[in-house]
Formats: C-alpha cells, structure tokens, sequence
C-alpha cells in the first residue's frame, strides 16, 4: 500500500460520531476525561485559539488487529478535536479526541495533546484517516494519513528499531541533523510499526525548554509516526523534575499505549501482533545506575516564577530505582507466562531502554539490576530477543541463558565481585546461519537512532585482548546531611570479561534494525531475520545513506 500524509480536502460533515471504546482498562494515569464528555472552551479567545493539530503520530491499541490510537499536539487548546477514518470502501466514521494536558514544572508552560482511538478496525487492511479541530488553522484542507493495521494470526511482517533518536533541531542538547535522516530510514524500510528504544529526545538535558524539545521531536517523527506505530518505552532521558512522581509526566501525556492493568498506566505495556509477542518495558524502576536528571551544580536549578515550585539544589537527582515496589516485575511474568502457555505464540520480543549486556567503554555499560530482576524470567519463560537503546552504538549478543557468578571484578581494587555474568550457549557462528534462540536470548544494542554523541568505544581487557564490559552493582545512596532527593552517584564499579558479546560496530554509531517474520509452516520452523544498516561517515556529518553491516537469522521450531 502507497502510504502518505497531506492536507487534502476534507469534510466531516455527516459522518458518525463514535465514543464507544475510548481508553479501555487504560489505568488511573491522565485517562479520567474519558469518563466524561470532553471539556471545551468557554470563551470567544479560547475559541479562536491555534488548534491546528501538529506532531500526529500513532500507537497500536489494547488490540493491535483491531485498534490504534492517533495522538497529536496543538500549540493552544483544541476545540472539538476530533479524527474521520474508515477502510477505502467501507463506511467513514468520525471519534472525538480526549484532551491531555500538563503543564511544565520547570518553565511553565501548557502543553496540550490529543488522542483519538479507532477501534473495530480490519485486521491487515488499509485505515486512512483525517485530523482536525474546530479552530484547525488547515479546517479547510486539513491533515490526512493512511496506515496498514496488524495481521491477526501467522501472517509475515516487518518491524524495524532503534534507540536515543533527539531531534534536527541542534540547539538542543545531543541533538543531530542525522535524527531527521534516522526517520527517513524508517520510511525506507516501509516497516508495519517501529520499535523506539527510549530517550526520545532528550528534552531533560534542555530544563529550561523541555516542551519545545519534545515539540521539535514530535514534528521530525510526524513523518513516519503519522503513516505506522510507532511503540516507544521511557529512558533516563524521559524523567524530568516536577513532572509527576517518576517524572513521566510529559512522556505519559503526549503517548496512548496498552493498558497494563496497572495504577502505572503506560510505563510499561505489552502488544501482539501475528505469533510475535512485544513487551515494553521502564527499566529505570530496577536498574543500578542513575540517568536521570542531576544538578551538578555549583548552582540550584530555578524553576519559573510562574510554576511555585521550589529551587532544585545541586546534587539533587531524580534518582527513581524501584519506583513500582515490584509491580512491574510481577506483570512482567504474568505476561510472559501466559505468552508462553498460548500455543498461537512462537516468538516473545522485549523491548527496553538501558542494557543487560553492553561492553561500552564510553557509554554506560551492562546493569546488574536487569540481568538479577528480568533476566531469570527471560530464561523461565523463553524470552527470544531483547532490543535496547542508551549506548549509543550497534551490539549483538550470542544466544545467553544463565549467569555465571563471582567472575567479575571490582574496577577499583580488583576484588571478585558478582555481576551476574550472563552465559553465552553458543560462542560461534552457526553453519547454517541462524541461532536458535529456544536455547537462549540474543540481546541487541540498537542506541544509533541520532543523537549528536554517537559512536562509543568499547571495552577491551588488556590482558587476554578479549571485549570487556564495566557493570553497575550498586545503587546511589543519600548524601548524609543533605536535602532528600541529594544523592552521592554510583559509576560503574566492576569489569568483567563480556564473553558473551558475538558483534560490535566500530565504524559508526548510526544505525537502524530491520526485523522480518517468517512464520513458517504447521510442524516446520519459523524464523525472524535481522538485518542491521548503519550509516557510515554520519558521526562526522550527517548522512541519509545506511548500508547493511551484517545478516543474523533466528530460527526455531513452530508451536501450531
């Protein structure tokens, strides 16, 4: 299908309105309008304010064959905000928008999103779709799009994935002119929906223009994003000061996503599309180190006048390890048992931010709290493939399943220390080209999407010249007889040999992941074939060029 986004002609006149489905079992977090009717302005300034809809992207719903949720953003609020959609010969109906808004706790400022679910869709058909408000500045040739629903069943399809993308806009802070490139790659591929892999735009390295940030983010995505799914999960860099407990609050405001069934509504969620199982995952509530935001200092971090909050000191970090008290690992294995017990399930990707198994030596490293919390449960229920982001580089683990215990070592005095080493089950590339991930999980590195630090080194141990990883062990703790939220930082305290890394990418850190589903045939194989490209010369200057690095198949029996 010829996929496109435009302005052409529209009119809405007539069409049912459906409220039927809006937000269901979503949760506690920013939903509560759904309950009710939409709240409109009252006033003729309000009523004459720019609703025109920017930033349009989408979400696949609770049920990704059938549902799909289109959001955007408008610079003041909407009035009447609303989405005309229907297949090309089927009837057109029109849903009205719930309105989330949130208003920055660093400068102040409102920012306004919507979200329209379109529900009771084809499976596997074409769905285009109109976008407008009342006080649209395009009313009269306003935003059209067109996007392929999931397939129900074993049908072949494409995914594609990376992490840590920013913005072009380069006054920002880590942002590149290559992010706007790393859209277009998207595009190129022509995936059904794009895995991206947290730290979205790093709007929280920006605190005294956070939501222009994400605003300059939303436009470059709106390329892609408006035509495919594009399914993100938080990163360090989505945790902001004053935006809510965990400091969400803007990430959890402009993105519709599964319910969890949880009261912490979209950090984590999980979606099905054909045999494949997704799982989205915030990694920051079990992992060791701290990325979030930190005043360094010397000075406090003043807030606007306008939001009454306080100065933020030096020292002060949003430090949010252990944030659920487990409820996320506890909807972790529920989910990944029932994946495993459901015969029409072959294949269980999870998708996360920070890494269980990176040998970065500029970047951050492995994290021990992932590889002692998530990765036992990987193991128990069959987890085949893992895609991270936060180093910003390309690396492919061997199949692992199991740790090793008390080879690491302290980088300090080089005592053994236990940093849960995963173990690889293969240590070569197979004959035939392919891993069989039911005897472990292959981990991949995805961290190129295109902020402006790209390109990390990695680590080597001097002695035996093999790769070596750094590794988080311990938590940050208070610093005596400061203010609560002032924390002494933990690096990374160990090293260990990483023999479990097969592919490291020394020539760029740009790059994109293509994913092919092969769903094979009752009592054959079935097989995901990853194809990695990465862009040459782009860490010196932008470039729209990716080329393929290299070719891993998975491959594994078929359960139906």
């Amino acid at each position: 299908m010829t996929q496109h986004a435009s302005n052409d002609d529209a009119s809405d006149a007539g069409a049912p309105i459906s409220r039927r489905g809006f937000f269901k079992g979503a949760g506690a977090a920013g939903l509560a309008a759904a309950a009710s009717p939409l709240a409109l302005p009252t006033d003729a300034a309000a009523a004459t304010a720019d609703g025109t809809p920017e930033q349009i992207h989408l979400t696949w719903g609770n049920h990704a064959c059938t549902a799909v949720y289109v959001s955007w953003a408008s610079a003041a609020q909407a009035v009447n905000p609303r989405v005309r959609f229907g297949h090309s010969a089927g009837r057109e109906r029109t849903v009205l928008a719930v309105q989330r808004t949130y208003t920055d706790g660093l400068n102040g400022q409102t920012v306004f999103t919507y979200h329209a679910l379109l529900d009771e869709l084809v499976p596997n058909a074409a769905v285009h779709y109109t976008v407008t408000a009342d006080n649209d500045g395009n009313y009269a040739k306003p935003f059209v799009g067109s996007f392929r629903n999931a397939p129900r069943g074993r049908q072949p399809f494409r995914w594609t994935s990376y992490g840590d993308l920013a913005t072009p806009v380069t006054s920002w802070v880590l942002s590149s002119l290559q992010s706007r490139y790393a859209v277009q790659a998207v595009e190129r591929f022509e995936p059904l929906f794009h895995l991206l892999n947290g730290d979205l735009c790093y709007a929280n390295l920006n605190p005294a223009a956070q939501p222009s940030v994400w605003a300059d983010f939303g436009r470059n995505n709106q390329a892609s994003a408006a035509l495919r799914p594009w399914m993100p999960c938080p990163g360090n860099h989505e945790i902001e000061f004053n935006n809510g407990a965990e400091g969400f609050e803007s990430y959890l405001t402009r993105y519709a996503l599964p319910d969890n069934g949880t009261p912490f509504a979209g950090r984590w969620y999980s979606f099905r599309v054909g045999s494949v199982l997704f799982i989205s995952l915030s990694a920051d509530d079990v992992i060791y180190q701290d990325g979030g935001p930190f005043v360094a200092g010397p000075a406090a971090l003043q807030p606007a006048p306008s939001t009454g909050n306080a100065p933020i000191e030096a020292g002060t970090s949003k430090y949010i390890r252990g944030y659920s008290n487990g409820a996320q690992t506890r909807w972790l294995e529920e989910t990944l048992a029932r994946g495993a017990r459901d015969g029409d399930i072959d294949w269980i990707v999870v998708q996360m931010h920070q890494d269980a198994l990176s040998s970065s030596k500029t970047g951050n490293g492995s994290d021990k709290g992932i590889r002692e919390t998530w990765l036992p449960l990987f193991d128990r229920y069959g987890v085949d493939l893992v895609v991270c982001g936060h180093d910003h580089d390309y690396e492919r683990s061997w199949p692992v399943r199991g740790c090793n215990h008390g080879v690491g070592r302290d980088a300090a005095t080089g005592a053994a220390v236990d940093t849960c080493q995963p173990n690889p089950v293969v240590t070569a590339d197979p004959a035939d080209g392919s891993f069989d991930t039911s005897r472990g999980t292959v981990h991949l590195i995805l961290g190129g999407g295109g902020t402006s630090a790209p390109l990390d080194s990695y680590g080597v141990n001097a002695t035996n010249g093999k790769p070596q990883a750094k590794v988080f062990t311990k938590s940050n703790r208070p610093m005596a007889g400061a203010s609560a939220g002032v924390y002494i930082r933990a690096g990374a305290d160990a090293v260990e040999d990483a023999i479990w890394s097969a592919r490291r990418d020394t020539g760029t850190g740009y790059g994109i992941a293509v994913f092919d589903l092969d769903p094979g045939t009752h009592g054959g194989k079935t097989s995901i074939t990853i194809r990695y490209y990465h862009a040459p010369g782009a860490d010196k200057a932008p470039t729209p060029n990716y080329e393929l690095f290299e070719t891993v198949v998975l491959s594994k029996e078929r359960r139906g």
